[in-house]
């Protein structure tokens, strides 16, 4: 396809702007956004203070960034935590394989103690998961549930020291030391620490000790690791922290506000994703800026410190920085000594290969690497830090204020390749042909930084008004939701010229190019650009189209992130994802107002479409997106999205002239849905699975039978299942279905979108909102939780969000 690269328009800032008052997102976010480029550079704050946590990544992995303001002769620290500086005791299996004896079948009690005998016990390496773990996992784990024991010879008493437990599990598990039980969790979680406390540290004496653990996988990845890490006591430079003042998700940009002393701080953290602009969508730069402000004349020193860990997978991964005033930028990159590039894949994994950056334009900024100590002590006396080599990288600069002072610097990442495409090894979208340079590229983002800065500032006031139309508990998860769905994707262009834009399955398996990911982050995309909707599907037609799949229904992915050479998914879903394609191409096709891109892949799309007619009316035992809920038949929800996808080829035919093939799938949609009201009806509602009375489920998939006027499904089916919906609603959500109490909150603002009310829409509404504003559990917005608990049930930082914009898409179509 040809590329339509829409260029930044440069304007003159006229000297009498008056720029409206944004409407601020009073949301406590569960986490907060702060660098979002793509999913190997996601930094997010957990704490509602930005100075309270560390910066981390969105699989919980440090990334440790710190931030501090000098004023007059005190040190204000206003962004991150003087990280611990750990060392592995025991080793997890990514650091290197262990021994461990397991079982598949319940040892029955006391399996977890000192003295249980496991000589009956299975021997294997850990860590222990599924193939789709392959690049962590030693030993393959096919059934629902394993024990694990390992035994570890300590060469000291630590019994005093200050040890932690990592842990990494998927799904629940239980985790005990010599026999006490040190955590119990749901849900899914890579990395994570606990500090040990009471009668499991006083029993780590050297010698013999055992650690036990449990782990359930109720569906597809499953996966248990763990080890143990000490803390080296480190002197702390930057005690006192700063006031924050406040905090303010908005689409493109986080601002917080500090006092500091006499001085007022402004923090901005912006991503200029501007969905109609290739090149800045692909540009991997973000920016931090700093607004200053006090009412005397005096010079005031910022102090930003990365670790790393930015640049890496493990933070044992050996390392190599470099410091640079020359050529009017002082910039300062980290990156792994081993470039391997593209080598490592999975979904709680970083790239290792490719280069971090902080950079500056301004002539008084100084740029170093060097120790803790060496940095921090240099900023703090005023000395030039000169070490080049393995320690942390650092930005300072002195500003002189005089009522306000402003100043930036650029966060980037140059991962040099990208994606392995079917065997081809592709650069990112900013450098796909391989004549550009990431300097350059970091002069031009902050030569341009006044301009955007102006453009995401308009931009996310009018998103607030605008969605405001629609409840202002809609707007503040919309605006959340943003920059979260665009950074779980990553930007390129295939050998054939089609621009395809990857998803990685955060958090939930780490596929690539999910279609059941594709099709609920699409609303974003066909809400501000179709063609970025396109690129979601490209790859997946042309997979189909090469011969490389040659199944008569779409595949579920093209393989694990950044890898994709073919689907690696162990379990097809034909019904969903040929439904997902379907539907999209005709939701493409009424933005656009006209079927040219079905028309490209029209061959594909028949055979999809005929594979549904004949299989989608009652669908047999398989997978569907919710796959977290396990395999079953009779789902009346996946029928409604096959007869869906009947209809929609049977529209996309009429706007190609083909009326005969157009009136006859139309007509067969129809007598399927006729058939399907039949089969699902439940007497005030419709059932989950057409077999089962007394059950329900969200029939989510009928919201394109509304917003297309599809008028394939009598109307009264909405209608009935709203009413019967809001029956069943608990304090933070509607649940999914009648099985338990989780919810998929992007399915919620789906079925309230089925709504004919604005006041029905908002009680679907306000309870996903209230769950984000109360979470407990801190991380990237979740979009599988609890109803019933302000707990995630699993799942973050995920594409999916993109869904909450249906409500607007919805809104675009009637114009």
């Amino acid at each position: 396809m040809k590329l339509k690269i829409l260029c930044l328009t440069v304007f003159a800032l006229a000297v009498n702007l008056v720029q409206a008052q944004q409407i601020k997102n009073s949301l406590r976010a569960p986490a907060y956004p702060l660098v979002t480029i793509d999913p190997n550079v996601s930094a997010w704050s957990y704490s509602n203070n930005l100075y309270d946590s560390g910066i981390v990544h969105w699989s919980d992995k440090p990334l440790p960034f710190l931030g501090v303001l000098k004023v007059g002769n005190e040190f204000y620290r206003f962004m991150g935590v003087e990280e611990l500086d750990l060392s592995s005791v025991v080793p997890n299996g990514e650091d290197q394989s262990w021994d461990g004896k397991y079982s598949t079948k319940d040892p029955g009690k006391n399996w977890f103690t000192t003295k249980f005998d496991d000589s009956q016990w299975m021997a294997g390496k850990g860590a222990f998961g599924t193939t789709e773990n392959e690049n962590l996992a030693k030993t393959n784990w096919t059934t629902d549930k394993i024990w694990v024991r390992r035994e570890v010879t300590l060469t000291e008493d630590l019994s005093k020291k200050t040890i932690y437990l990592e842990y990494s599990h998927d799904d629940d598990t239980e985790i005990y030391i010599n026999g006490h039980r040190v955590i119990a969790t749901g849900g899914t979680g890579k990395n994570k620490r606990v500090k040990l406390t009471g009668e499991a540290l006083k029993s780590l004496k050297k010698g013999k000790n055992i650690i036990a653990a449990y782990c359930f996988n109720g569906g597809a990845n499953g996966f248990l690791d763990f080890g143990l890490f000490r803390e080296h006591a480190e002197k702390a430079f930057f005690a006192k922290t700063a006031k924050q003042i406040s905090a303010d998700v908005q689409p493109m940009q986080t601002h917080y506000v500090f006092e500091c002393g006499e001085v007022q701080l402004k923090i901005t953290f912006t991503a200029p994703v501007f969905l109609d602009n290739l090149d800045l969508i692909g540009r991997p730069v973000n920016y931090l800026s700093y607004e200053i402000t006090s009412n005397n004349v005096q010079d005031v020193q910022i102090y930003l410190e990365a670790s790393p860990n930015w640049a890496l997978h493990l933070p044992t991964q050996l390392y190599k920085t470099y410091a640079s005033n020359l050529n009017g930028i002082s910039l300062v990159n980290v990156g792994a000594q081993n470039q391997n590039f593209l080598e490592r894949k999975g979904d709680h994994v970083r790239n290792d290969w490719g280069y971090f950056y902080l950079a500056s334009l301004d002539e008084n900024a100084k740029v170093a690497s060097g120790t803790v100590s060496e940095l921090r002590n240099g900023f703090i006396k005023g000395k030039k830090v000169t070490d080049q080599g393995m320690h942390k990288i650092a930005l300072s600069n002195t500003v002189s204020v005089n009522g306000t002072a402003k100043g930036k610097i650029a966060i980037g990442y140059d991962d040099v390749y990208a994606i392995k495409y079917f065997d081809n090894d592709l650069r990112p979208y900013w450098n796909r042909n391989g004549n550009s340079n990431m300097e350059s590229l970091l002069k031009t983002a902050l030569k341009e930084y006044d301009v955007l800065k102006l453009k995401a500032d308009q931009f996310d006031d009018q998103f607030m008004q605008e969605y405001q139309k629609f409840g202002k508990e809609y707007a503040e998860l919309c605006a959340l939701a943003y920059r979260q769905s665009i950074a779980a994707h990553k930007l390129v262009v295939a050998p054939n010229g089609d621009l395809v834009l990857l998803s990685k399955e955060n958090d939930s398996n780490g596929s690539i190019g999910t279609v059941d990911i594709t099709y609920p982050t699409a609303p974003l995309f066909l809400v501000y650009n179709p063609a970025l909707a396109k690129a979601t599907m490209n790859f997946i037609f042309y997979y189909s189209e090469s011969g490389k799949w040659t199944k008569p229904f779409a595949a579920h992915d093209i393989g694990t992130y950044p890898v994709a050479n073919g689907q690696t998914y162990g379990g097809d879903m034909p019904l969903e994802e040929s439904g997902n394609m379907l539907i999209l191409s005709y939701a493409i096709a009424r933005v656009e107002k006209n079927a040219e891109y079905a028309k490209q892949h029209w061959n594909v799309l028949s055979t999809w479409a005929d594979y549904l007619v004949e299989n989608g009316q009652d669908p047999e035992n398989q997978l569907c997106t919710d796959d977290f809920a396990g395999h079953f038949a009779h789902n009346a929800n996946l029928s409604a999205k096959a007869i869906m996808g009947v209809a929609s080829y049977g529209y996309l035919a009429n706007m190609l002239g083909r009326e005969e093939v157009g009136k006859r799938y139309i007509a067969k949609a129809r007598e399927m849905a006729k058939k399907w009201k039949e089969m699902a009806k439940d007497g005030d509602h419709y059932k989950l699975t057409f077999d089962k009375s007394g059950t329900w489920s969200q029939k989510y998939n009928l919201v394109w039978d509304k917003i297309l006027d599809m008028n394939i499904f009598d109307e009264d089916i909405i209608d009935t299942e709203i009413n019967y919906y809001l029956t069943k609603q608990n304090k933070y959500g509607l649940p999914l279905d009648s099985r338990e109490a989780y919810t998929k909150t992007d399915w919620i603002i789906w079925t309230a979108t089925m709504a004919k009310t604005q006041e029905e829409f908002e009680k679907f509404i306000k309870p996903v909102h209230l769950f984000m504003n109360e979470s407990t559990t801190r991380v990237p917005m979740s979009d599988w939780t609890w109803t019933d608990r302000p707990e995630r049930r699993g799942f973050k930082a995920r594409a999916v969000v993109g869904g909450y914009f249906i409500k607007m898409l919805e809104d675009k179509l009637k114009k």
